[in-house]
């Protein structure tokens, strides 16, 4: 039988090196630390802020002088659009244009066809405005509250887009398209598809009950809130309500909340790589090609 080693005291302990021990001391250390943190600051490990530590953010003199000239020259736009209207900025006709889509391969057809056909494209042609075409548009804001007159401001709050990257269904009249012109710099509108309808509603779509905002998961939601005044039951009648502007459009469309999309950019393409949101050819009226803008932030 092996004997026993000496240097325990020959009570048969295992011996622990001495840089363990270290480390667990180390380690039980820094959990009564943290423990000692976590009893100060209940939020975890964020940093508090208080009156002492709090960050001093600098705005150059430079961004106010030229957000209030933003500011001055929205406000005149403003009022001449409310006098004088989109004069020759905006067509009073039904508008066309080219644009190449890819060309969708038949299922019956081989890989190799399929293959050849996706790599092609095919020249269609789109609506390129709202006008005389639809009598429902979807709007969705595009660019923050910097250099926003009050008057634009006031008319978004009547839209409903209050935040960025908003979006609502509008019934287009004439009253609606003249808030639209109004507020053209800030907004991006054009005519939904009823699979964009579809898609907004079940993956975006979130309800008024209560004044709360409730996500649309069961249709007995939609049938409590509209069953009894309106007889729509699920999303499927909020969806062709909503698509064919019937009747209770105005109901359905207050119904529900603004729908909150993602930003097209991210914060590293708008601060390192200057892509602005709000550019010239991104707001305003865009026809048929707003499905393609709005699917990119769903």
């Amino acid at each position: 039988m092996p004997s026993k080693d000496n240097n325990n005291g020959g009570r048969g302990l295992p011996l622990v090196p001495e840089a363990v021990l270290k480390k667990r001391h180390d380690m039980d250390e820094m959990k009564a630390h943290r423990a000692a943190q976590a009893l100060s600051n209940p939020r975890g490990n964020r940093k508090v802020f208080s009156s002492k530590t709090k960050m001093t953010k600098v705005i150059k003199p430079e961004k106010f002088v030229s957000r209030g000239r933003s500011r001055r020259n929205h406000e005149i736009r403003y009022d001449r659009v409310l006098k004088k209207g989109m004069q020759k900025r905006a067509s009073t006709k039904q508008e066309t244009k080219a644009r190449e889509v890819p060309v969708v391969a038949d299922t019956s057809e081989d890989k190799t066809t399929a293959l050849a056909l996706s790599e092609q494209t095919k020249t269609v042609q789109v609506t390129a405005n709202s006008v005389g075409t639809s009598t429902v548009v979807f709007a969705v804001r595009i660019r923050d509250g910097a250099g926003m007159s009050r008057k634009v401001r006031r008319a978004l709050g009547h839209l409903r887009l209050r935040n960025p990257h908003e979006g609502v269904f509008v019934r287009y009249n004439d009253s609606n398209a003249k808030m639209l012109h109004l507020v053209e710099p800030f907004v991006a509108y054009g005519i939904p598809s009823k699979s964009l309808v579809n898609d907004l509603v079940r993956q975006r779509g979130h309800g008024k009950v209560d004044g709360k905002r409730v996500p649309l998961t069961d249709n007995t939601i939609i049938e409590k809130a509209m069953g009894d005044d309106t007889g729509m039951i699920c999303v499927e009648d909020l969806v062709h309500e909503i698509y064919t502007v019937g009747d209770d459009f105005g109901k359905a469309a207050s119904f529900l909340w603004p729908f909150r999309l993602t930003a097209p950019r991210s914060k590293f393409q708008k601060e390192k790589l200057n892509q602005k949101d709000g550019k010239r050819e991104e707001y305003g009226d865009k026809g048929e090609e707003i499905e393609d803008y709005v699917r990119l932030m769903l």
